[in-house]
């Protein structure tokens, strides 16, 4: 598959709420996984197991409303999605709306590093 086709599944599943198919279909086995500049609990987490782990932190953690997803931008091996959620922080109670754009990387038909930036005062 090439980075369009790759953004376009990537999108479609997230459209769909289904975020673990990308997983399993789209994502190398050596993905890298950043959050804003890498720093903190779960700013970097590497290969399946990793981000794994984060997916299980994130839904521990967050109960998530509703997700707006965008069409992807594509340049060469690079494409990026916005997101919009309407999410709650379990621990605090505390209900937010937060955008961020996520980065990916694909190498030889698969997503090898993907990247969020967002505000984290929401």
């Amino acid at each position: 598959m090439n980075t369009q086709e790759i953004a376009t599944k990537l999108v479609n599943w997230c459209k769909e709420g289904d975020f673990e198919k990308p997983y399993q279909e789209l994502y190398s086995p050596k993905i890298v996984s950043i959050e804003n500049d890498g720093k903190g609990e779960n700013g970097i987490a590497e290969g399946f197991e990793g981000v794994q782990k984060k997916g299980e932190w994130w839904k521990e953690n967050f109960e998530v409303h509703s997700t707006e997803v965008s069409e992807p931008i594509v340049a060469d091996n690079w494409f990026s999605v916005k997101f919009n959620m309407d999410t709650t922080h379990r621990p605090s109670g505390h209900r937010s709306n937060m955008s961020e754009i996520a980065v990916y990387e694909v190498k030889e038909g698969k997503i090898v590093k993907e990247q969020f930036f967002y505000d984290e005062d929401n």
